[in-house]
């Protein structure tokens, strides 16, 4: 991998998203962290060059806005050599589905599925540039279990799941490899750990925190693991 090339993470400014931000600058690798305005990422960015001493450029937009998606990317693409790129930015939720309004429904699906899909889009010229390129798509156990109260968010990560896969296949004889992950329940805040907790010992029991997931993420995807199913009952704790 290019010493100045950047590794771009979307949902950067919390939870797994700043994990992976953290354990990419752990390695040495620049990052363009990307979030929502007003969630501390240029603070985030500061800390991590002050912390590993690599360079963090922080790019603040709302990604389910496309137009917003296509003038960041031409932006990173004018600008930085990029090698990795980590879709983590997702949105879900516990609701009932008919008590939920349309903009509920569609912030679920512009952000998992229709984020993830462009801002892939836009950045491949550039990650097809350098001598060897990853792409790290964030699924989740959920999209082999549909769960009630939940509906929308175990639908759009089963496309963001077979959207890795089929782009593995397009993309297998280039430098580029593109991996998912699918994390099963995270401690990603004190609600969803107490949420998590309540439904008895196996729930708790494949618990992992976002600091152990973006660790053996990470690893995985340099060793080229294709699908990544990432849970205690898989042998990672």
């Amino acid at each position: 991998m290019q010493s100045n090339s950047f590794a771009v993470v979307t949902g950067a400014s919390k939870g797994l998203g700043k994990a992976l931000a953290e354990e990419l600058s752990k390695r040495k690798i620049n990052t363009i962290i990307i979030g929502l305005p007003n969630e501390g990422l240029p603070k985030l960015s500061r800390n991590l060059m002050a912390q590993f001493g690599t360079v963090s450029v922080p790019f603040e937009t709302d990604l389910t806005v496309k137009e917003n998606i296509v003038q960041l990317a031409s932006e990173i693409n004018n600008q930085f050599p990029v090698s990795i790129l980590i879709n983590n930015a997702g949105a879900g939720g516990t609701r009932r589905f008919t008590e939920v309004n349309v903009d509920y429904i569609d912030r679920i699906i512009q952000l998992n599925i229709m984020a993830t899909s462009v801002m892939t889009h836009q950045l491949l010229p550039n990650l097809e540039k350098q001598d060897q390129s990853y792409i790290l798509n964030v699924s989740s156990m959920a999209a082999f279990t549909p769960i009630g109260y939940k509906t929308v968010y175990p639908a759009s990560k089963v496309f963001v799941h077979y959207f890795s896969r089929g782009l593995y296949q397009e993309l297998i004889d280039s430098n580029v490899f593109v991996s998912v992950v699918n994390p099963g329940p995270m401690e990603t805040n004190p609600e969803v750990t107490r949420r998590i907790q309540k439904q008895g010992f196996l729930a708790r029991m494949s618990l992992m925190t976002p600091e152990r997931v973006a660790q053996v993420s990470i690893r995985q995807l340099f060793k080229k693991d294709s699908m990544i199913m990432l849970n205690r009952a898989n042998g990672f704790n």
